[in-house]
């Protein structure tokens, strides 16, 4: 299983780093997870649009999820491709992108892109990419995601503080993708609904993956800092999910 990282910023995309957005490959099966702002050009530059199997979208804040509105247009009225092609996205998530899209149950949006709401517990395969969904905590409904194809698991997080089932999610995942969103120590006055590289570290340490990969870590932090706050609590590698950085998940089988 292949991760390319299109973007990795949080909340806005800088000059050089789109949003969150990251491509999962497996055999002849590719799949868009997260299509945060600018992530959508990047895409393009990996793999026909057109030809993608399924988008997973963690939630829907803007950050997350404002490029699917570059693959409708690239789908509905662009080079187009194999449509539909499948969105599985949280509690709401689907009609809170179709009324942005003032889209009736007619309308193109919703002929080239076919909605599938998920939930905490609910599974699914995405050619031959098995996926399983857990609880994220965040202001909106929101999911961890975990990946198995090969032998090989990646488990993202979307976004999330502390409380999820990030850990259990993620036991003996090979890589974990981790958001990373605050500096420092989580003090009174942190934001409850997103994880510090510690926490991050914390997290897999517990579940014993083999890989942690911090991302969307603000355009104004340092992530080698929060690569040393996190690798002070995880034995394993730590790393950055770098703009552009290629990773190629070996598991056991």
């Amino acid at each position: 299983m292949k991760l390319t990282v299109l973007g990795s910023t949080a909340g806005t995309p800088s000059r050089t780093n789109p949003a969150s957005g990251y491509l999962v490959e497996h055999g002849e099966t590719s799949i868009w997870m997260d299509a945060g702002t600018g992530t959508f050009m990047e895409l393009a530059r990996h793999v026909d649009p057109g030809t993608l199997d399924a988008v997973l979208l963690s939630h829907t804040h803007v950050d997350h999820c404002s490029d699917l509105f570059g693959l409708y247009g690239y789908l509905a009225y662009g080079p187009s491709g194999d449509v539909p092609i499948k969105v599985f996205a949280p509690e709401g998530g689907p009609d809170h992108l179709a009324s942005f899209a003032r889209a009736t149950a007619e309308h193109t949006f919703n002929s080239v892109l076919d909605f599938d709401e998920v939930f905490p517990g609910d599974a699914i395969s995405v050619g031959d990419v098995n996926v399983r969904f857990g609880d994220a905590i965040h202001p909106v409904p929101a999911l961890v995601t975990r990946l198995d194809a090969g032998g090989a698991t990646l488990v993202y997080s979307g976004d999330t503080g502390p409380g999820s089932d990030l850990a259990e999610m993620a036991e003996g995942a090979d890589v974990l993708l981790c958001e990373a969103s605050i500096a420092g120590i989580r003090d009174e006055r942190s934001y409850p609904f997103h994880l510090t590289a510690g926490e991050a570290g914390e997290v897999a340490e517990r579940a014993g993956v083999g890989q942690l990969i911090l991302t969307h870590i603000g355009a104004l932090m340092d992530p080698q800092v929060s690569v040393g706050e996190a690798s002070a609590v995880f034995s394993g590698d730590v790393g950055y999910a770098e703009q552009g950085l290629t990773l190629e998940i070996e598991g056991d089988g």
